[in-house]
């Protein structure tokens, strides 16, 4: 992995990327990002890529995939081929899995998301507050962690489900400067000190997804020689995570640019599962492609 990675790092031009989700069609804020993504690389002489993130196996579909295709295309932006899919990349990802868990800083987990809430439940009844991350999701107890090595490898052969978590603690026990990033979304050039013990264990994988988005995202990345992450504000958090897995992964860091989000009239960031209006209905209303640059005050 590592080899493959200096491979396409050497002597390579500026790299970015924009990396939907084919479980709904795009919206204004998909626009935006895709859009400043396409201007910025052509704007320093780089490469702009198109990955489909399909990790969601239950969820996208080719037909959403193929609708994201023919939205881009709508907004004038062109990409190269081909394009990389995660769900042709599993065996990448378990790789990075492996790793970390031959690293000692993974841990297979058994609790379900009920489990969970009945824990923080119980806890939070006596008055003591339980950590949430900065997304608002309760933090991962530490219960498996406290299981023997047999416990777990019974567990492990009965079949039971599971998903692998990152010791969060463990894996910042093993850096050896402090972790950073780079960021010129708020424009300036600054260094960011990254916090990813505010997200507590999270997920590596599921039974239900060979990879997270965190694992995934950051193994693509170095694979596709992205040296240049511009996306929106709701993954700045996001961030501490990606810094640490690169770190512990030994991949390279790239540098990061958050940029503003689209709100509704309710002041939330538009979303495929609140029903914010698709590109496809802006596009059956008559507008054309180069008006939505408008629309987003580009």
């Amino acid at each position: 992995m590592a080899e493959e990675t200096m491979s396409l790092l050497s002597g390579q031009k500026p790299v970015l990327r924009f990396a939907p989700s084919p479980n709904g069609r795009l919206h204004l804020g998909h626009a935006l990002s895709a859009i400043i993504n396409h201007d910025m690389a052509k704007a320093i002489a780089g490469r702009f890529l198109l990955r489909i993130e399909d990790i969601d196996l239950a969820r996208c579909t080719d037909e959403l995939e193929q609708g994201i295709y023919e939205d881009l295309a709508w907004l004038g932006l062109n990409w190269e081929l081909p394009v990389r899919r995660q769900s042709d990349h599993f065996d990448v990802y378990r790789e990075g899995l492996d790793r970390l868990i031959a690293m000692g800083v993974a841990y297979p987990s058994f609790m379900s998301r009920g489990d969970v809430k009945a824990f923080v439940t119980d806890h939070e009844a006596g008055g003591r507050i339980w950590p949430r991350d900065p997304d608002g999701a309760l933090h991962y107890p530490a219960l498996d962690k406290q299981r023997t090595e047999h416990e777990v490898s019974a567990l492990l052969s009965s079949g039971k489900k599971h998903a692998w978590r990152l010791d969060m603690d463990k894996g910042l026990a093993l850096l050896e400067t402090p972790l950073q990033w780079r960021e010129t979304g708020r424009g300036s050039d600054e260094v960011i000190d990254a916090d990813p013990a505010a997200w507590g264990d999270v997920v590596l994988s599921r039974s239900d997804a060979p990879s997270s988005y965190h694992l995934s995202v950051v193994m693509d990345d170095a694979v596709q020689g992205v040296t240049h992450v511009v996306r929106g504000m709701d993954l700045y958090h996001a961030t501490s995570v990606h810094r640490l897995l690169q770190e512990l992964l030994g991949l390279p860091a790239p540098e990061y640019h958050h940029h503003r989000l689209i709100l509704d009239d309710t002041g939330n960031k538009l979303s495929k599962s609140r029903g914010s209006a698709s590109l496809q209905v802006l596009q059956e209303q008559g507008l054309a492609g180069s008006d939505i640059r408008g629309l987003l005050g580009i």
